[in-house]
């Protein structure tokens, strides 16, 4: 049984040291599945939908920042405050994605843009721009679901799981940099 929860603990560990590089593939996966649903399934994207792929679009870069700044400065501090970042970032996705579901729901209206009333011509490239337009979809409209959620329902439960996993990271401090103290006990 120790042998068990001595592989949990350094599991743990790794994805605490490594968390941007985790949150920043995370939000590549988001990113690649919305796209397939687009490509392969024809679900096109509702402005609300667009909004939350944005914010996968922000985890990704500032987890490219963080990526780059621990691989040069070696300040715990600095590593935790971009986790707390990614915690807001990751906040922010939840409440966009919670936004939706309640337009969804019905419990409110969406944004302007989200009427799908304008037929704006949005294509994968300049000739199918020309020759067909595409209907928007509406922001209300569960264009697909499992188990009774929508994407925006799965959206929001992952982000709030990414954000409170962000924050653990930000408040342990485990995040792969070496404390002050760490450095002077190897010296």
């Amino acid at each position: 049984m120790l042998y068990k929860n001595e592989n949990m603990l350094r599991l743990i560990r790794i994805l605490q040291d490594k968390w941007p590089w985790f949150a920043g593939a995370i939000s590549i996966l988001m990113l690649a599945a919305a796209h397939a649903f687009e490509i392969f399934m024809n679900l096109y994207p509702c402005p609300l939908c667009l909004h939350q792929r944005e914010v996968y679009w922000v985890a990704l870069g500032v987890s490219a920042i963080a990526i780059i700044l621990r691989h040069f400065f070696d300040n715990a501090s600095m590593a935790r405050a971009l986790d707390a970042l990614l915690a807001v970032i990751f906040l922010a996705g939840a409440a966009v994605a919670g936004f939706h579901s309640g337009v969804e729901l019905h419990w409110w209206n969406g944004l302007p843009e989200c009427s799908g009333a304008a037929n704006a011509k949005v294509a994968d490239d300049l000739l199918s721009a020309l020759s067909k337009p595409m209907n928007i979809p509406k922001c209300d409209q569960i264009a697909w679901s499992m188990f009774g959620l929508s994407m925006a329902n799965y959206n929001m439960i992952l982000s709030i799981l990414l954000a409170i996993w962000s924050c653990i990271c930000a408040l342990r401090g485990d995040t792969g940099a070496n404390s002050f103290n760490d450095s002077k006990e190897d010296a």
